[in-house]
């Protein structure tokens, strides 16, 4: 005879699931809000990137007003400011990218430009050589605020001019020049032809980030459904027939 089975979930354990199950469609909704949000905000970046570039003088300049914008600077490089920020990838080659100022108009102000990415030399005492052009030249990119978010390797976090990350105020504190508080990454198209890679990865604003936690909690709350249902359904008693 087929076993009889029953569903009979207890009042705790209950409101356990229903308050689990509550709990993480919301945190996958609110992570699907967030992926909406910032598809948002992708379009309105490469909006402002298609529009006229900004030009970029020894007037300072505020951050929030050429984020993620065009921009164009005129001005002299001056190598003996530069940097290179360590451990940057490209096609499995480790290397460097070349971060140096542009003195602007009257050399009161400079901008940081990251020229972009040279190899290493296979010695880590030894930079790689890196041409620059001399006279005034005329500089194209994006202009990107250094994030602050980021892991250090050790506490030698600058070493000469090796760096091992990039941001305004620690290159403001390291260098006796003022600078505008963003970096230009440079255009491939129209720079010299100093040797240095140009393939810049559009910013990640980690939108698939967030439609993957979504797909996590909705799993998590399916779980917790399933597991409820599984733990409360009994085998029901049988009386023996006299």
């Amino acid at each position: 005879m087929p076993a009889r089975f029953e569903f009979r979930p207890g009042l705790w354990p209950t409101l356990a699931a229903a308050a689990g199950i509550a709990l993480t469609l919301a945190l996958g909704n609110w992570q699907l809000g967030r992926a909406h949000e910032k598809s948002q905000i992708k379009a309105r970046i490469d909006e402002l990137a298609g529009g006229a570039a900004i030009n970029v003088s020894s007037t300072e300049l505020h951050a929030r007003d050429v984020q993620l914008r065009r921009v164009e600077a005129r001005g002299v490089f001056e190598p003996r400011y530069s940097v290179f920020i360590d451990n940057r990838v490209r096609h499995g080659v480790v290397g460097y990218h070349v971060v140096m100022p542009l003195r602007l108009g009257d050399g009161s102000r400079y901008a940081l430009v990251n020229r972009g990415w040279v190899a290493g030399v296979g010695d880590r005492g030894r930079l790689p050589e890196v041409r620059t052009p001399e006279g005034l030249l005329v500089v194209t990119g994006l202009a990107l605020v250094p994030s602050r978010r980021f892991l250090e390797l050790s506490a030698a976090t600058t070493e000469g001019k090796v760096w091992q990350n990039l941001t305004i105020e620690r290159y403001r504190q390291a260098m006796p020049i003022a600078i505008q508080p963003f970096v230009i990454q440079q255009d491939q198209e129209g720079a010299p032809d100093d040797g240095l890679a140009r393939e810049w990865d559009p910013p990640d604003l980690g939108i698939d980030r967030h439609y993957g936690y979504a797909f996590q909690w909705f799993a998590l709350a399916a779980a917790i459904l399933a597991f409820y249902l599984v733990t409360n359904v009994k085998r029901k008693a049988e009386k023996d027939s006299a």
